[in-house]
C-alpha cells in the first residue's frame, strides 16, 4: 500500500502553494505515495510576496495540524514547502524555523538538519546562527551528539555504515592550533569520542577539500561546522534536487532545499523539482521504516 505523505504549503503567501501542489499533481509522486495537501483553514487568502505576521501563523498552524496527524499515524511521512522566519517573528513565534519547532511538538531533544542529495550528503552541526557564535556553540559534546545522531539514522538512507567525515571550523583545519583552537578543543575531541563508539567517522579536514572526496566517494557524509560551509557545496552541485531532512524525530520530515521566494510567489513560474525531490523522499523513508531499511 502506497503511503499517505503530508504536503504541507509552509508560508502562504510564498510559492510554498504553488510547489505544493504542483508535486501532489506530479506523476512520479502519484506512483509512490497518496499525497495530502495541508494548507490554510477555510480558503484564506494571502497576498502573494507579502511578508506578514497573519502568514506566519498560518504556517505555523498547517505544520501542529501534519505534524499532530503524523503522530496519529494518519499521514506517514511530511514533506513541507518552505515559511519564512521573518514571519515567524512578526507572529510572535519563538521558533526560528521547521527544525526547532519540529523538535518542541514531537518532544525531540536531539536533531540535526542532512541535506541529502545522490551527488553530496552533508549534516549542519550548528545551523541559525551568527557566524560569530558557531566556535562557542560548537563544543564536543554537541559535535559528539551530532555524530552520533547522523550515524544511527544513515542506515535508513540504505548506507548500513556510514563513513562520516567532519569539516574544521578553521582554514586548513586549524593547522595544529596555528589558525585557531576550536579544532583540538572541541572538533578533535568529539571525533575520537565517537570513534571509541565504534563509529566509522574521520577528520577535522579542511573544509576547502572535504566535500570535494566526498563527492568523489571517499565518505557517505560530511558533518559541517556552520549553516553556509555545508549548504554552499551541496547547492552548487545539487540545487533542486537536494532534500532536507531533519534527524532524531519519531516521524519522517523532509522539506525542500530553498526559501519561500517572495519575489516570484503568485506568479505561476515556481519550478516544484526540489518539492517533488522531497516528497519522493519521504515516501521512501516511510517505506524504509515500516519494515524495509534499505531504499533505492
Amino acid at each position: 500500500m502506497k503511503p499517505r505523505i503530508a504536503i504541507t504549503t509552509g508560508d502562504p503567501a510564498g510559492i510554498g502553494p504553488e510547489v505544493a501542489a504542483k508535486a501532489a499533481a506530479d506523476a512520479r509522486v502519484l506512483e509512490a505515495c497518496e499525497p495530502v495537501v495541508y494548507g490554510p483553514r477555510g480558503g484564506a487568502a494571502f497576498v502573494p510576496g507579502a511578508l506578514s505576521a497573519r502568514a506566519g501563523r498560518a504556517a505555523y498552524d498547517i505544520i501542529v495540524r501534519a505534524v499532530g496527524d503524523a503522530q496519529h499515524g494518519v499521514v506517514q511521512a511530511i514533506a513541507t514547502a518552505p515559511v519564512n522566519k521573518e514571519a515567524f517573528r512578526l507572529a510572535r513565534l519563538r521558533w526560528s524555523g521547521h527544525t526547532d519547532l519540529l523538535a518542541h511538538l514531537t518532544g525531540s531533544t536531539s536533531v540535526a538538519m542532512l541535506f541529502y542529495s545522490e551527488a553530496l550528503r552533508v549534516v549542519l552541526a550548528t545551523v541559525h546562527i551568527p557566524l560569530a557564535k558557531v566556535p562557542r556553540a560548537l563544543t564536543a559534546a554537541s559535535l559528539e551528539a551530532t555524530i552520533a545522531l547522523t550515524a544511527r539514522e544513515l542506515p535508513w538512507f540504505g548506507i548500513a555504515r556510514p563513513r562520516i567525515a567532519v569539516a574544521g571550523l578553521n582554514p586548513h583545519a586549524g593547522e595544529h592550533g596555528l589558525f585557531g583552537r576550536e579544532e583540538e578543543i572541541a572538533i578533535r575531541p568529539a571525533i575520537e569520542a565517537c570513534r571509541a563508539r565504534g563509529i566509522d567517522v574521520s577528520g577535522p579536514f579542511p573544509g576547502d577539500t572535504v566535500f570535494v572526496r566526498a563527492r568523489r566517494g571517499e565518505f557517505d557524509v560530511v558533518v559541517a561546522c556552520y549553516h553556509d560551509q555545508g549548504l554552499i557545496p551541496v547547492k552548487l552541485v545539487a540545487f533542486g534536487q537536494a532534500v532536507n531532512v531533519t534527524l532524531g524525530l519519531p516521524i519522517v520530515r523532509t522539506s525542500v532545499d530553498h526559501g519561500t521566494a517572495f519575489d516570484i510567489a503568485g506568479k505561476g513560474i515556481a519550478d516544484p523539482e526540489s518539492m517533488i525531490a522531497a516528497v519522493l523522499l519521504a515516501a521512501k523513508l516511510a517505506n524504509s521504516r515500516s519494515g524495509n531499511r534499505v531504499i533505492g
